[in-house]
């Protein structure tokens, strides 16, 4: 059995990155990242080989930080190019205090993940969208950005390097985590000098505390998650502390999580502190639409394709929490997520009940969706990769 002792005596060495003599990304300075003579020896008690497992009981896995064994790291100066990575042991990095991401939150972040077949096999879904996403947020926020290519490859080396930490069919994923930082020191208020990208990985079961149980949000009229011009719709890093207050109060009342609206009239839905959100009316699938205040989350638009193939007709428009109150199911979307169903909404004093179970059109999205990631159905969209 592993514990988490172990991981704190072997996986979790103090990472010192190479300056750019090592051409590590080329043109790097050295005052984010220190040098080092030589990396940490691999802990005996954790050897890799591609047809290791975990010995680890998979049943207690939930949705939090559990160190693997390696991770992904790249770097490049500002107006250069990324060019060349290299996967190290997993490990702390060090930071200038000065750093661009520390001092100003210039950094982003990706999710994705990879699954178990029945066949040992291991599948990863739709990285590429995932890069496409990075690139358009790096973009926003002025940085330089690997390119498709990098990033996919970037994503396969951590999960081959981690393989045994995928977790078997049916009892988990591996979450990978994509991280676009500027590391190089700063003092002014400008891009930074120096940006590093390195992709680290989890395995993880559901988001949620209710696991598989429906959800129970809060419309929220204080607070809002996002505003038009600002940076919704990139996944950046700064967007996500500013819900904390919300979530945190909505969950000492017992909410999962929280359901924000529009921040100019609150009035229309827009979603969930993590994550997309979908109402059920008759034959009529219904999100809201991506117009920049709105992360386009890749598994909200799987969904979108798997559900006009199953014959539903889907509406990407703007949404009155009126009508979301109205529907039949809600359900949301999210790499950690993946498709949840909502139990009930509560707006101001009034709570909405949904329907849920087996016989939903949210069930049956999810079950098409999984069976797609885990290779018991057949991918006709091109989505997965399989990488071993």
């Amino acid at each position: 059995m592993i514990h988490r002792s172990l991981f704190s005596r072997c996986f979790l060495p103090s990472l010192r990155l190479p300056s750019s003599s090592s051409k590590l990304g080329g043109g790097c300075h050295g005052d984010a990242f220190r040098a080092i003579s030589s990396m940490p020896e691999p802990c005996q008690s954790s050897p890799i080989s591609d047809g290791d497992s975990c010995d680890f009981d998979w049943n207690s896995l939930g949705f939090g930080l559990m160190p693997t064994d390696y991770m992904y790291i790249m770097k490049c100066a500002i107006n250069e190019s990324f060019e060349r990575g290299q996967i190290s042991r997993y490990g702390n990095i060090e930071l200038s205090p000065s750093a661009g991401v520390l001092n100003y939150g210039q950094g982003l972040f990706e999710g994705l993940k990879a699954y178990r077949k029945d066949d040992g096999g291991v599948l990863l879904f739709r990285p590429h969208e995932n890069a496409l996403r990075m690139r358009a947020g790096a973009d926003r926020m002025c940085m330089p950005s690997p390119t498709v290519e990098q990033f996919v490859d970037a994503v396969k080396q951590t999960t081959i390097a981690n393989r045994r930490w995928v977790p078997p069919p049916g009892k988990g994923s591996l979450y990978i985590r994509p991280l676009l930082i500027g590391t190089g020191p700063i003092l002014g208020l400008a891009p930074s000098p120096e940006y590093t990208f390195l992709v680290f990985a989890s395995p993880v079961r559901n988001y949620f505390k209710e696991g598989s149980a429906p959800l129970n949000l809060y419309v929220e009229n204080e607070f809002d998650r996002a505003s038009r011009g600002g940076t919704g719709g990139v996944k950046s890093i700064s967007n996500y502390a500013p819900v904390l207050k919300a979530i945190t109060r909505a969950k000492s009342r017992g909410f999962s999580d929280v359901l924000y609206l529009d921040s100019v009239n609150k009035r229309d839905v827009e979603e969930v502190s993590s994550c997309n959100i979908f109402i059920v009316k008759g034959n009529v699938i219904s999100t809201p639409a991506t117009h920049g205040t709105i992360l386009p989350g890749v598994t909200r638009k799987s969904i979108i394709d798997i559900a006009r193939d199953r014959g539903y007709e889907v509406e990407e428009r703007a949404i009155n929490v009126e009508e979301v109150l109205d529907a039949r199911e809600v359900f949301c979307t999210g790499t950690a997520v993946g498709v949840a169903p909502v139990g009930s909404i509560t707006c101001m004093d009034r709570r909405i009940e949904y329907e849920t179970g087996a016989e939903t059109t949210c069930q049956e999205l999810y079950s098409t969706l999984v069976g797609i990631q885990t290779g018991t159905i057949e991918d006709k969209m091109g989505w997965t990769v399989e990488i071993c």
